[in-house]
């Protein structure tokens, strides 16, 4: 299973749709958005993929109360979860957070396969090493917006944890 990985959105409807419809071409199943999504208007930019959106809150929270009609109506596909999400896709355990510093510490716990996260804008991978002996895939796709750098997210396949990075133009 193949899934997108996106952050930061802040509003920039046009990438987050451009995003969401290359990951739909690149065979996503699923996006994941780390939150800063704001408006409640940009989730309904991917309705047209179909594809399941798992989305938190982040720091930027915009119109709450919104958020979640959107996310409400079955038409979206959306489970908005609030500050923090943890999620099983394909026999691995996800956990999808805001900031940097909360993320490291719950890679750290060996108790998920892999954690997102978003917020600094900058694009990230890393393997931590966890508590329980193993390792953990700690990513931050960047700034879908283009904010503090190149818009971008991430393509990551839950068989292999392959992942690869998606520029946006």
């Amino acid at each position: 299973m193949k899934i997108a990985v996106i952050s930061d959105s802040h509003d920039n409807r046009s990438k987050f749709k451009q995003a969401a419809m290359l990951a739909k071409q690149l065979s996503a199943e699923a996006i994941l958005h780390c939150g800063d999504i704001v408006a409640p208007s940009t989730l309904k930019e991917a309705r047209e993929t179909n594809l399941p959106i798992h989305a938190i809150y982040g720091n930027n929270t915009g119109d709450l109360t919104m958020m979640h009609r959107v996310a409400n109506k079955p038409e979206n596909h959306i489970s908005f979860y609030g500050q923090d999400a943890s999620i099983r896709l394909q026999d691995k355990n996800i956990f999808i957070v805001h900031y940097p510093h909360y993320a490291k510490a719950m890679a750290v716990t060996g108790d998920y396969d892999v954690v997102c996260y978003g917020h600094d804008h900058h694009y990230h991978e890393e393997q931590v090493d966890n508590i329980k002996g193993g390792k953990t895939l700690l990513l931050n796709p960047g700034s879908v917006a283009g904010l503090d750098g190149p818009a971008s997210f991430m393509m990551l396949d839950l068989e292999t944890l392959e992942i690869s990075k998606q520029l946006l133009s």
